[in-house]
């Protein structure tokens, strides 16, 4: 592992979407209490087994991949881009409100559930920050190593613990080193059989998603039809903020953009 590497995000890939059936199998999240995993080597980089992606949760209802993951055109961030350019505190704070929310992928072989084969485990800034921090230390290194690295030991505590509505877990390294297994078939299986995070979400395109977000910002209008101007150009968005965007608007769009608020604090357990 390229330690150097990891800070960066992997090559933009085409993405399609999974059944609904695989994502459920594939996708794994610690239970209150502790658990094991090891972290395995990366099929698509083997400099880095991260995965940094971006997401939208809570306009339109359903949670959007940016675009900006496969080096396309986001009309949501273009459009908090132009927010913040403007000399308008409130719009300033609604591109704040705006902006993708990071999540993190790493494969990850369960301890105890090794028979399920490779699941993605997906979490926020404060893990990622912590396997970071391992990584760099010179007494831990390299912990995806097949043959020497380590497994991770996780503790979960419940919303008892935290005092919000999620878990929280944080991470620590094996005081061993060990072979990821003793079996090489089983190895090689598992550095195969990985699917591609950037593969399993659904791409909305970018009339969906700068529809979504006129919705969610006007939503008024955009039940009269009057916002979506389906003979402007593809992708094109609105030049200046006009006032129905920035949060001195009506109560109602006011307490939309203050329910988003709690989409953005910082936790480790958002659902997909």
């Amino acid at each position: 592992m390229d330690l150097n590497e990891i800070k960066n995000r992997l090559n933009n890939l085409q993405a399609k979407s999974a059944p609904k059936g695989e994502q459920k199998n594939l996708f794994w999240k610690p239970s209150v209490g502790k658990q094991t995993v090891r972290v395995v080597p990366s099929k698509f980089n083997s400099s880095n087994p991260f995965t940094e992606m971006f997401f939208y949760y809570g306009i339109g209802n359903r949670v959007m991949v940016s675009p900006l993951n496969f080096g396309e055109k986001d009309p949501i961030a273009e459009f908090a881009k132009q927010l913040r350019q403007t000399s308008d505190k409130d719009n300033w704070r609604l591109a704040k409100k705006l902006d993708a929310k990071m999540r993190v992928f790493a494969p990850v072989i369960v301890r105890g559930e090794e028979g399920e084969g490779v699941k993605l485990w997906q979490f926020g800034k404060e893990i990622y920050e912590s396997f970071l921090q391992l990584a760099a230390d010179e007494e831990v290194g390299d912990f995806t190593d097949v043959a020497s690295g380590r497994d991770i030991k996780l503790n979960t505590v419940g919303p008892e613990s935290t005092g919000t509505p999620y878990n929280r877990t944080t991470i620590g390294p094996s005081m061993k080193t060990s072979p990821l297994s003793e079996d090489a078939s089983e190895i090689e299986s598992w550095l195969e059989g990985q699917v591609d995070p950037k593969t399993v979400f659904k791409k909305y395109s970018f009339d969906e998603m700068k529809q979504s977000l006129q919705e969610w910002l006007a939503p008024e209008e955009a039940e009269e039809g009057d916002i979506i101007d389906d003979e402007k150009e593809e992708e094109t968005i609105p030049t200046t903020p006009q006032k129905n965007y920035a949060l001195k608007t009506p109560a109602p769009k006011v307490s939309n953009a203050d329910k988003f608020d709690s989409l953005f604090e910082e936790e480790d357990d958002l659902p997909f």
